[in-house]
């Protein structure tokens, strides 16, 4: 994830646009490595037939600033419902998230308060959706899932005391839909959960469990008989 993010500030335009073309489009034969590369950087000049696209996030974020709600929800690619094809790829996430949890490989805290966090924010801070990215969006129409059940969890870069994963998963909540609402990455789960990574040791020092047996401190002066 740190390459994915060091390759996305560095070559925005290459990692978002200029992808490799599709077959029929460099002649009918699949592409070997070198001149994907090529394709990609412009230096082989060949028909295009496909063109790649700004994720719904993206879209909805930018169409919103003149359109409203209804106008920018009959572009094709949002489909039926949130966007199209989205939404069930973030359900299957969820449902695998869910077997995780049943499994006992995570533990809920993280999910739970990362996907309440930002949908706080969305709620209190992004209402109006003829102005900002609805909750339900946010939600479904990037990688919220992914990051909050397979990717924010991860046992060696997350938190590790139960309030310091509440505590980390809130704030992964909240910078994902600051950068989303505010930044130039409409999606900012790989930013967010890397910018937490960096507060996990300090939210694992200041939210230590009590040593068990331990009494807690007795506050002010106590008359002794």
């Amino acid at each position: 994830m740190v390459g994915y993010a060091l390759l996305l500030v560095s070559f925005p335009v290459a990692m978002t646009t200029n992808w490799g073309i599709p077959r029929a489009a460099a002649g009918g034969e699949v592409p070997d490595f070198v001149t994907t590369l090529n394709l990609i950087f412009q230096t082989v000049q060949l028909p295009i037939d496909a063109y790649t696209m700004a994720t719904p996030l993206d879209t909805y974020k930018h169409d919103i600033v003149t359109a409203t709600f209804e106008e920018v929800t009959t572009k094709p690619m949002f489909g039926a419902g949130v966007a199209l094809g989205w939404e069930w790829v973030n359900a299957g996430f969820l449902l695998g998230g869910l077997f995780l949890l049943w499994k006992r490989i995570i533990t809920w805290h993280i999910p739970v308060s990362l996907l309440a966090a930002l949908s706080l924010c969305s709620l209190m801070l992004g209402w109006d959706e003829d102005n900002f990215v609805p909750v339900q969006m946010h939600l479904l129409a990037g990688a919220t899932m992914l990051g909050a059940f397979f990717i924010a969890t991860d046992p060696v870069t997350a938190a590790t005391s139960r309030n310091g994963k509440l505590w980390y998963g809130a704030g992964i909540g909240v910078l994902i839909y600051l950068i989303r609402t505010w930044g130039s990455y409409p999606d900012a789960v790989a930013f967010s959960v890397l910018l937490m990574n960096f507060a996990a040791p300090f939210l694992d020092y200041f939210t230590q469990p009590r040593v068990y047996g331990h009494a807690k401190a007795t506050r002010g002066t106590r008359k002794e008989n």
